[in-house]
């Protein structure tokens, strides 16, 4: 398939089966290790306000930070993600609605809004990431918060004429980013999971975004940058960093 048709194909979270196997496939991502510094950092940051999750998936974050104590609510577009986060202990404290980060409005009076996992390059065009900042600085009270994090384009790795950069190599699961346009900014996402002698074969298409464009799209949503890490446990972002977590805010 080529880039216009991975672009045609619809959010492959959508699927019920995706949904289903989704944990499974971040399980790195679902242990102490990895959540409890992204809730501290939250929960921090929403204080004693709500926090609203956009595409909150099947509650990675969302039950952890709940369960410290924050008000949490959230949207995502994939009804069988929720359907999946509906099935857990504690759901039961979020309040949560099928809806599009770009134009859903759940609340106006928000402490924090967060969006985590890359998930802003979900959003296949500049439009929608830019209508993604003004929907969550609408949700937002005077001096709240919008938490982006996500990775930096890894084009530097790129030797001449190549597309293809490899981002997970494991004995579980293949991972490789192929950058399929350079004008549009977008790039193909190619999975292979191996489970025995099968292996299941997943792709998107996703618009990667530079730290720079996005504190674009803060500004023109009427925020402004107020702090940036490479990680969660708030390590100075470098040029050398490969990912980042930015924190705009509305004055």
């Amino acid at each position: 398939m080529d880039a216009r048709g991975h672009l045609d194909e619809p959010d492959e979270h959508l699927d019920p089966r995706i949904a289903a196997e989704y944990d499974a496939a971040v399980a790195d991502r679902c242990g102490p290790d990895a959540v409890d510094p992204v809730v501290a950092v939250l929960a921090e940051l929403a204080g004693e306000g709500v926090a609203v999750e956009f595409a909150i998936g099947t509650g990675r974050i969302a039950l952890p930070l709940a369960a410290s104590g924050v008000e949490v609510i959230g949207l995502d577009v994939s009804g069988p993600m929720l359907a999946e986060l509906r099935r857990k202990d504690g759901a039961e404290r979020i309040e949560v609605t099928v809806g599009d980060m770009t134009a859903t409005r759940l609340c106006s009076d928000a402490s924090l809004v967060y969006l985590v996992f890359n998930t802003i390059t979900n959003l296949r065009s500049q439009r929608q990431q830019v209508a993604c900042f003004q929907n969550a600085a609408g949700h937002l009270r005077s001096g709240g918060r919008f938490v982006i994090e996500t990775g930096v384009p890894k084009l530097r790795r790129l030797p001449p004429g190549e597309t293809i950069v490899p981002f997970d190599v494991s004995a579980q699961h293949l991972g490789f980013d192929e950058y399929v346009d350079l004008v549009e900014q977008i790039s193909i996402s190619h999975h292979y999971f191996v489970d025995g002698d099968r292996v299941r074969v997943v792709a998107g298409a996703f618009r990667y975004v530079w730290p720079s464009e996005l504190d674009l799209m803060a500004q023109l949503a009427g925020m402004t940058l107020e702090s940036r890490w490479s990680d969660w446990h708030r390590s100075p972002f470098t040029g050398d960093s490969e990912s980042h977590v930015s924190v705009w805010r509305k004055p």
